[in-house]
């Protein structure tokens, strides 16, 4: 009997299925259901039965990216969240960093706190930097808290209490204490569980929104499980984190912060095995779907990763230069800069004439106003069909019906005759104010890191992304853009792509002077016997795991650390001169006389997962389906107008370098090569795109 693993990314518009099994590999795009995402998982399993006759019962495993966690927090729908911390620290959510993303803003408004003050409790206990005890716990006033909290009837708690990093004994009690008084309903949270690291705003955060989307993402992946089952798929569910690792649907709903970007991360650990695979080590991701574009850097083959990580801003990112916009989250992350401009975005004019492009979003239902679903505000998929770079019939192989005309009149109503500009000239203009708001993901991942986009290929997948790739390539003066194979649903692939993985991490704070080699030692030995623990949870055979380790680093009076590898015989020095090179490549500069802090210490396990021998060649076979060249009228601005441009599928680049302008329809996604551009196939069955210059 042959046996399947699925690959489910469920995204704002669209359901990505990638089933792997029997000796290739399948692909599907439904429709997501907002009412309740796990529906779309149900809907893809009855149409798996019918288009390719595989038994639900077949399938062994589901590895699932989802943006629940995203979504319920950008939404405010997360549970009735009450925080207990130490006497005096009330307020840190309100007061945060004291930092705003955009200077002078005169108008800024920061987020509101997920936890209304009136829901923060002040607990009496007081331990000292080391852990020592300076004020003893008051076991009574914690009863009478958790009293209050019942009759409140929050559905969740996050206890955040004061060095619990280094002695967690007072918020242990205090968790017993409220497990006792208020049931097994309410999901309690600790910090010290969740993230045992110094900064005190950080980690309340961290815990607050663990806890706000805790019994949410606990009911979704329970529905999930239960639905799945009820299918008849009695393999394991695995969920991907937010650091491009996956773990067991139980891990995840006891620690649902891990998946905030669990979505995002999929698409970048495909990028990087494509990338490697294509002999390019050095790329930015890029992955526009209907709802947001996400981009991110790779090196060397690996992504890029951080701990710092702000959500619920209007543009998503990691940036030590932009504080403030979000809810701050410090967990291991794929360094993914997120902005809400998809292919429903809406399009809108404001007060000074200007075209605004997103962040909201028709998503599936009403969605664009072409898809004749009620919608009638414009979006960027509209303005793409009135300048003739997306099908004007239909999308997806013909599931999604496509009304140009709505399209046509959308635009002219809301943006052309406001504005009083042509209807190809104002759907340009969308276009172009799209590209730009998008170039700023890609630059956050680079530029702003300290790296020069012109030294990397762009990487381009998602529904929308190749619609716009070039043009962004160009504004950033990056020559190379690559197409993987089935692009539309690249990220369900890289699902299928990514290893088990579990994180522990401890605070340290000592001057590498002070250190000796053994207690780091010891300290990296006793959380690499923790994860381990973790991954033997997940059913994961030792002799499988692999086990990297981390350490954060900064100079003496600094505000920020790096982080850098460290070899498994710990050498202080070594470590010292690995966070020296990190600080010249990242800030262009390094110092060997300052002194320096330890801050953090980290393991990763991971595990690869099994039988993906050949996934690359399968992907690459679902790509190769033979199209009908046509010829539609595609408009690329004033410069070059309206040109007569062909229709290809991906199989015709196999014959040789073609010139721009060219539209390489497939099923799952429409790639633009403007006039000036070059493409060709590559031996992987990715489209090589020749930017050129505009």
């Amino acid at each position: 009997m042959t046996r399947y693993v699925l690959g489910c990314d469920i995204g704002g518009t669209f359901t990505d299925i990638v089933l792997r099994g029997n000796g290739g590999v399948r692909t599907l795009k439904v429709s997501s259901t907002p009412d309740d995402y796990s529906r779309a998982i149900l809907t893809a399993l009855t149409e798996i039965r019918e288009v390719f006759g595989v038994d639900p019962r077949d399938i062994e495993a589901v590895v699932h990216a989802t943006t629940v966690a995203t979504n319920t927090i950008l939404e405010h729908k997360g549970a009735k969240t009450a925080l207990v911390t130490t006497e005096g620290f009330r307020d840190v959510l309100e007061m945060r960093r004291l930092r705003i993303p955009v200077m002078y803003d005169l108008q800024y408004d920061k987020p509101p706190p997920l936890v209304p003050r009136r829901l923060r409790f002040e607990l009496n206990e007081r331990l000292g930097a080391r852990g020592e005890v300076k004020t003893a716990m008051d076991e009574q006033q914690a009863r009478d808290i958790a009293k209050r909290l019942l009759d409140e009837g929050v559905e969740s708690v996050a206890v955040c209490l004061l060095h619990s990093y280094v002695n967690a004994a007072h918020e242990q009690r205090t968790g017993e204490i409220l497990r006792e008084v208020l049931g097994g309903k309410t999901y309690i949270g600790l910090s010290s569980d969740i993230l045992p690291e110094i900064r005190e705003y950080e980690r309340t955060s961290t815990a607050v929104v663990n806890a706000y989307i805790g019994p949410i993402v606990k009911h979704y992946v329970s529905a999930s499980s239960s639905q799945l089952k009820a299918a008849g798929v009695d393999g394991p569910l695995h969920i991907m984190q937010s650091n491009g690792g996956t773990m067991s649907a139980t891990a995840a709903a006891e620690k649902p912060a891990f998946l905030v970007e669990s979505g995002p991360a999929a698409g970048v650990i495909a990028c990087a095995r494509i990338a490697r695979s294509a002999g390019l080590g050095n790329v930015i991701s890029f992955d526009m779907g209907g709802t947001t574009a996400k981009a991110a850097m790779i090196e060397n083959g690996e992504p890029a990763r951080t701990t710092e990580y702000e959500v619920g801003a209007g543009i998503n990112v990691s940036s030590k230069l932009v504080k403030g916009g979000g809810y701050a989250i410090k967990l291991p992350f794929i360094d993914v800069s997120e902005i809400g401009a998809g292919g429903g975005s809406i399009v809108s004019i404001d007060a000074a004439k200007s075209i605004k492009v997103g962040p909201r979003s028709a998503g599936a239902v009403p969605g664009p106003a072409c898809y004749g679903l009620g919608g009638t505000e414009p979006t960027f998929t509209d303005a793409a069909v009135v300048l003739g770079y997306v099908n004007p019939k239909y999308l997806v192989g013909g599931k999604v019906r496509i009304d140009a005309q709505l399209s046509w009149d959308a635009v002219q109503r809301k943006v052309a005759a406001p504005l009083g500009l042509s209807l190809l000239e104002a759907a340009y203009g969308v276009y172009q104010i799209a590209v730009a708001t998008m170039t700023r993901a890609v630059k956050a991942v680079s530029t702003y890191r300290g790296r020069d986009p012109r030294d990397f290929g762009l990487v381009a997948f998602g529904g929308n992304g190749l619609v716009v790739a070039v043009a962004i390539a160009r504004e950033l003066r990056m020559r190379r853009v690559l197409i993987p194979p089935v692009p539309g649903v690249f990220s369900a692939a890289g699902l299928l792509f990514s290893n088990v993985e579990h994180t522990q991490q401890r605070s340290i704070l000592r001057r590498t002077t002070e250190l000796g080699a053994h207690d780091v030692s010891q300290a990296f030995e006793k959380l690499e016997a923790q994860v381990r623990e973790e991954m033997r949870k997940e059913g994961v055979a030792d002799t499988r795991v692999s086990v990297k380790r981390l350490a954060d680093l900064r100079y003496a009076g600094q505000a920020f650390e790096l982080s850098v590898p460290v070899a498994d015989t710990i050498d202080i020095a070594t470590m010292e001169a690995a966070f020296h090179a990190e600080h010249t490549r990242t800030y262009g500069h390094s110092s060997d006389h300052d002194p320096v802090d330890l801050i953090n210490i980290r393991v990763v396990a991971s595990a690869a997962p099994q039988g993906t021998e050949g996934l690359m060649e399968g992907l690459r076979g679902a790509a190769a389906q033979p199209g009908k060249k046509t010829s539609r009228s595609a408009y690329f601005g004033a410069s070059w107008g309206s040109l007569d441009t062909p229709v290809i599928a991906r199989a015709d680049l196999a014959a040789g370098r073609m010139q721009g302008p060219l539209i390489v329809e497939e099923v799952d996604a429409t790639c633009v090569i403007p006039p000036g551009c070059s493409a060709e196939l590559d031996g992987h069955g990715n489209i090589l795109i020749d930017a050129g210059e505009e």
